[in-house]
């Protein structure tokens, strides 16, 4: 691996992202909700991140979890969270919209562009539910979009490296490709091989006992899907570490 490769972590929590720049990550990809896919972090979260992290910070803009067609309601709360990520110091932004037909939202995401101007756009993994990679990727590249997050519209990345590789030697230097879902130290340098990436996505948890003391576990706060209430998932350093290790070994 000649060239240096740049390591993005994705994070929910300040906490998080402080470890994960402990661990060796060039930059974050700060959300709320991991388990809705990431949603947007609040102000508060933005603005001590910043004060924390000498590292590259993106924030995620997603209104909610589910699809990615928005309401004109859900638009214009994007707009305005793009122009707080911005004051907050933000390097970039991440975001992702369609069409009901699967194609991107073109007119929409031009105007996020605009909005984030001059912070860089990542398209994210709404860009795996899309109808056609290639046509999206040309979209994306037209809109000026800077990067696209990608798993190759597959689970996690390892199950498409073929694609991707097609979507690198496709952009060239017009757009980056961040690969990601499921990159770990054990399968980060084959990915990198075998698709010709310089950018891959980390999610890279830890789980810690939560400190409490008195616990009522008779009374969930999720709905559907059951939290474990006394457990807490923070950035490993660690793990971030192993893959800086793997993709940059000196």
């Amino acid at each position: 691996m000649k060239d240096r490769v740049l390591v993005e972590a994705c994070v929910e929590s300040v906490e998080s992202a402080v470890a994960a720049a402990a661990g060796g990550a060039d930059r974050v990809e700060l959300c709320n909700d991991l388990v809705e896919g990431g949603t947007t972090p609040s102000a508060g979260s933005v603005r001590l991140a910043r004060e924390r992290l000498d590292i590259g910070i993106c924030v995620m803009i997603r209104p909610r979890g589910g699809d990615f067609l928005y309401s004109d309601l859900e638009f214009e709360i994007m707009r305005d969270d793009i122009a707080v990520a911005k004051r907050l110091g933000a390097d970039g932004v991440v975001l992702g919209l369609l069409l009901t037909n699967g194609t991107i939202d073109r007119e929409r995401t031009a105007r996020l562009v605009e909005a984030a101007d001059p912070l860089p756009v990542t398209f994210h993994r709404a860009f795996d539910v899309s109808r056609d990679p290639m046509e999206s990727l040309e979209s994306l590249i037209g809109l000026g979009v800077r990067r696209v997050l990608t798993s190759g519209q597959q689970a996690s990345a390892l199950e498409s490296l073929d694609l991707i590789r097609r979507m690198v030697d496709t952009a060239g230097d017009r757009i980056t490709i961040l690969a990601g879902g499921g990159i770990t130290s054990d399968n980060a340098a084959r990915v990198v091989a075998a698709t010709g990436v310089r950018e891959i996505h980390v999610y890279a948890p830890g789980r810690y006992a939560s400190p409490m003391e008195y616990r009522n576990e008779a009374v969930p706060m999720g709905m559907a899907y059951r939290p474990e209430e006394y457990v807490r998932t923070v950035t490993d350093p660690a793990r971030i570490r192993a893959v800086v290790e793997i993709v940059r070994p000196d």
